[in-house]
This record gives structure tokens, C-alpha cells and sequence, in this order.
């Protein structure tokens, strides 16, 4: 089950927001945020966050939560960023690494706006 965190608008389009969003992922550290192909189209990109542990072929990847970006006409993107539900402590710790993320996202994007 998702919980939506955030939902606000910024000028760019989705390809362009999903760039810096996947820059602020690299900045966090262990964090990628990607374009999923198939869970797209033509109007809509939605990005999979996940958490990456480990090291070569032995990671481990958590997903975290989706970030939806909607063209809405005019150069600007409705961004809304959902978080996947977190039972136990160690999902908990990175729940809330995806929460700063989330903040750092917003914050970003809405410093353009």
C-alpha cells in the first residue's frame, strides 16, 4: 500500500524533472531512482526509488516508492511521490531515508518554481 508524501507542480518537462530527480538520488548516496519503461506513457513517467546494499553481484535492492510525473501542459510537471508502507524497523530507517529524499526532491524543484 502507498502513501502519498508530496504532490506539487514545477516547470520542466517530465524527462527533464526525472534527470534532476535522478541526480538528488545519487547526492542520498544509496538511493537510485530510475524511469520504469513500461509502467509509463506518453504523458506520464513514473520513476521506481529503491534502496541499494551490497556490493558487485551480491546487492540488494528495496524498493522504496514511486515518483509519478504528469506533463501538464506548458513546460511544467505535476510531480507526486509515493512511499511503499514500512512494517519493521530496518524498513522503517528506510522509510525514512526515502522521506528526506522526498524532502530533498521538493525542495529542489520547488527552488525553480
Amino acid at each position: 500500500m502507498s502513501e502519498k508524501l508530496f504532490e506539487f507542480v514545477t516547470p520542466g518537462s517530465p524527462r527533464a524533472v526525472s534527470g534532476t530527480i535522478e541526480q538528488v538520488a545519487t547526492g542520498v548516496g544509496s538511493l537510485s531512482a530510475i524511469v520504469v519503461p513500461w509502467e509509463s506513457n506518453p504523458t506520464t513517467l513514473s520513476m521506481a526509488v529503491a534502496s541499494t546494499q551490497g556490493e558487485g553481484h551480491a546487492l540488494i535492492h528495496t524498493n522504496l516508492g514511486t515518483v509519478r510525473l504528469t506533463d501538464v501542459g506548458n513546460e511544467r510537471t505535476r510531480v507526486e511521490i509515493l512511499s511503499e508502507s514500512f512494517s519493521d524497523a530496518e524498513q522503517q530507517r528506510l522509510g525514512k531515508l526515502f522521506a528526506r529524499f522526498s524532502s530533498q526532491v521538493q525542495s529542489q524543484l520547488q527552488a525553480v518554481a
